[in-house]
């Protein structure tokens, strides 16, 4: 558990993928060390996201991109649900990398339990690892799987005094685009995007025994996620050739 345990709750709606990775980033920069953590949760407009070093090459859909300042591969979103947890990393001082990662992806196992599923991660089940461009298609070992498939994906980002991670839920897709992967719909659980919203802040307080105070943006946050939507995630430099700003 958290020795704090005061959230700001931040609910941003469905956005484009170029505004939803600027206020990610937006609030890393402002979250301070003796700031309240952040979850926030969010959805997004028919697009697709790409890892940090994806090679974006290899994509040829017509379509809205975006590159996430975490890894791993490509994501199609436009039916989903995202969640971002901001936070000191003094909060998890006692955890690596892999532990922290464990730690705050219980409320996810969590989540799947209250519908019924068994959920665990994929070094748990014994599963052969491999490696894709498109995330869902690949198999991490800390990826969460139910019934052998994974479900979501989920990455963190570490700075010298924050802790980041973020993670889409598919309530639907496309079968024909993913195999070896579920999502909701097909696990039987037909749930709308306000009341998966819902599940995963109650899945949170209860897994962590926190209070959520309900929030927005502030206005620093808001000027620096503008800042970052303007001259970084709307930029061909960021999105194609991986070049910071």
């Amino acid at each position: 558990m958290f020795d704090y345990k005061k959230w700001r709750f931040i609910k941003t709606g469905v956005n484009s993928a170029y505004w939803n990775m600027a206020v990610d980033e937006a609030l890393i920069r402002n979250l301070k060390d003796d700031d309240l953590p952040i979850f926030r949760i969010y959805g997004w407009e028919n697009s697709i996201s790409i890892g940090r070093f994806s090679n974006i090459k290899k994509l040829d859909k017509k379509i809205d991109f975006v590159r996430r300042i975490t890894g791993g591969g490509m994501l199609a979103h436009g039916n989903d649900i995202s969640y971002s947890i901001v936070l000191p990393r003094r909060f998890l001082k006692n955890h690596g990398v892999k532990e922290s990662y464990n730690f705050l992806c219980r409320f996810l196992i969590n989540l799947y339990k209250v519908f019924g599923k068994k959920a665990q991660f994929a070094f748990e089940k014994e599963l052969e690892i491999k490696k894709s461009d498109i995330c869902l298609a690949g198999l991490e070992e800390h990826d969460i799987v139910i019934d052998g498939k994974k479900i979501g994906g989920n990455a963190q980002r570490h700075t010298k005094t924050v802790v980041f991670q973020h993670g889409s839920i598919p309530i639907s897709f496309n079968r024909v685009e993913f195999d070896g992967v579920v999502s909701l719909k097909e696990l039987g659980i037909l749930i709308s995007f306000d009341e998966l919203s819902d599940k995963l802040k109650e899945s949170f307080v209860k897994t962590f025994e926190v209070a959520f105070v309900d929030d927005s943006l502030t206005l620093a946050e808001e000027k620096d996620a503008r800042e970052f939507f303007l001259n970084k995630y709307t930029k061909d430099e960021w999105n194609i050739d991986a070049k910071n700003k």
